[in-house]
């Protein structure tokens, strides 16, 4: 938080609370309290707290913003499957960035069972290929930032989702409602193109390009069936 959202705060408050009296260094000292968390957040805060009594500390509002908070993250059910390349710190800190993706309200709240993958996931709303289904622009973008990345020379597939089935990063691949012990190959690929800074896959190219792996085969089987056997060249016994 700045210390002109610090301002903007401490106005929301004497507006909710007019009873309440403020100094001149009132939004200082608010803003040095305050600074952590976002304005948003704090705003929200304000009104939560104005609703139970007349009068409002910074204090109350750190501890309204921090109940939140532990509800987006218990709400979430945040699943991080890891990965072998990382060591136990890099383990430790995807955790954390996914932890703190949840209580800014960047990973919707899911059941236990669609945070382990062992769900079928909701449909997507037209033209959107990423795993969220509500704020889904606002949501992809944020936890792009806040999910742990490979680091240098090392690809984590289960940072990135899975276009395949839809998990998310942290969780494992699944297929018919179980989890895989490896990733889709797309995944994978995905993957690795990222950490090369290399654009994704057109799913475009990846049709076309199955279409002409199977009209190969097909063509290749219509071969077989119209080759006509070879002669029998073995010589009877005289």
């Amino acid at each position: 938080m700045t210390e002109e959202e610090a301002v903007q705060i401490a106005e929301y408050v004497a507006a909710a609370c007019p009873a309440q009296k403020f100094g001149e260094f009132t939004p200082d000292v608010w803003g040095e309290i305050l600074k952590p968390y976002a304005v948003d957040e704090a705003r929200t805060a304000v009104i939560a707290v104005a609703r139970r009594q007349p009068w409002i500390s910074p204090a109350e509002i750190v501890e309204e913003i921090k109940t939140r908070r532990e509800e987006r993250i218990e709400l979430a059910h945040v699943v991080y499957d890891g990965n072998p390349d990382e060591t136990g710190a890099q383990s430790a800190a995807s955790r954390r960035a996914l932890i703190r993706a949840a209580a800014d309200g960047h990973l919707p709240a899911r059941t236990p069972a669609a945070a382990l993958g062992t769900a079928d996931r909701l449909a997507l709303p037209p033209g959107e290929p990423g795993p969220y289904t509500n704020r889904v622009a606002a949501i992809r973008a944020a936890v792009g930032q806040a999910t742990p990345t490979a680091r240098d020379g090392v690809t984590n597939p289960r940072a990135i989702s899975c276009r395949i089935c839809q998990a998310l990063p942290g969780a494992s691949c699944n297929a018919r409602g179980r989890r895989m012990r490896d990733v889709h190959p797309a995944r994978l690929e995905d993957a690795k193109r990222r950490a090369a800074n290399l654009p994704p896959v057109d799913p475009a190219e990846d049709r076309l390009a199955e279409d002409r792996v199977r009209a190969a085969s097909a063509v290749l089987a219509a071969d077989d069936r119209t080759v006509p056997p070879a002669p029998d060249t073995t010589e009877e016994p005289s």
